[in-house]
Order: C-alpha cells, then structure tokens, then sequence
C-alpha cells in the first residue's frame, strides 16, 4: 500500500512560535528552515508512534478485491471517497454502494469492494490524525515534536549518526506508541 498526502497540514503559527521561543530566536530570517524542521518532526513521531499527529488528508494504494482491507495510516478520522484506479492512471469515483467502509474505535479504517471491478487497484481518500490543529495536540507528543525540531536545528552541522529520536524525544512519545502484532 502506498500513501499520499493529499491535503499537508497547515502548521500554525503557534508552532513555529513554540519552537522560536524554546530556541530563543527572534528574527524571521530561519523561519523556513524551522518550518521544515518541524514537519521533519511531525514524520519522525509518526514513524515512531504509529500515529499521525495532526489531521492530513491521504491517499493510499490498495488491490481491488472484496475482502477486507486495512488502512495503514492511523487514526483514520474520516473515509471520504474510494475510485477505481486503471493502468493509465485514469479514476473512476465508485458509487457509494460499490464498497463498504469501516473505522473502530481506535482509528483503524478497513475498505471493502461490495462487487468485483475490472480494474487491480483502487485509491482510497480519508483524513487522519490525533488532533485537528497545533493547539490540539497532547502536550507530550507536542513538546517532544518542538523538542526534536530543536535538537536538529542545534545540531544541524553535528553527527548525524546519532540515534533518532533522542532518548528525552522518545520518553515523551512514548505513552501514545502503537504497537501492532502482524
């Protein structure tokens, strides 16, 4: 399955802020860069926790088969629409009764086709996150993503053989890592 961010979230500026003010930055002249480090952060606790901190409309790539099919992003917060995806490229939207859609309790969001179709694959759109913007976010996942920002914009010219996240980053992503037994 492969995913695609349709709609990136909107950074607000109370990030950017958050992070200048840990920094002790006052000019703008870095804010560019500091924008980038924090989405690099935003990925790295995704990777980590196995959840999307903030809301993000995706895209993911799956076969087009009627059995169940589990979205790999998490926490699905919406499915907003299935196409059949042919060779060329070209989609097709799938009426509303050609699949089925599912999302628990714990954010997991499962796809299933109602009827064969012709063509292998179909694009599934939904939104996925914890928290709909900055302010939202648990104050643990929030102040380890500011601190990670922090540790590469500091080390930035440092060894990047060092392990990431570093151990204070993890210890406060830790209580929301998802784990997933295959």
């Amino acid at each position: 399955m492969k995913r695609a961010i349709i709609a990136p979230t909107a950074l607000a500026d109370a990030a950017l802020a958050e992070l200048k003010h840990w920094l002790a930055i006052t000019t703008t002249r870095d804010d560019e860069m500091l924008i980038a480090l924090l989405r690099a952060a935003l990925d790295t606790c995704e990777a980590f926790t196995g959840a999307m901190p903030l809301h993000t409309g995706c895209e993911e790539v799956m076969r087009s088969n009627r059995d169940w099919q589990r979205i790999a992003t998490s926490p699905v917060v919406a499915i907003t629409g299935v196409e059949a995806l042919a060779r060329d490229g070209t989609r097709v939207a799938l009426p509303v009764d050609g699949y089925m859609i599912d999302i628990t309790a714990e954010g997991c969001g499962r796809v299933r086709l109602t009827r064969s179709i012709e063509e292998s694959r179909i694009a599934v759109r939904f939104d996925a996150g914890l928290a709909p913007e900055w302010p939202g976010l648990p104050e643990g996942l929030r102040h380890g993503i500011i601190r990670l920002a922090a540790h590469q914009y500091r080390g930035r010219d440092g060894d990047a053989g060092e392990q990431m996240p570093p151990a204070s980053v993890a210890a406060l992503w830790q209580p929301w890592r998802r784990m997933r037994l295959i």
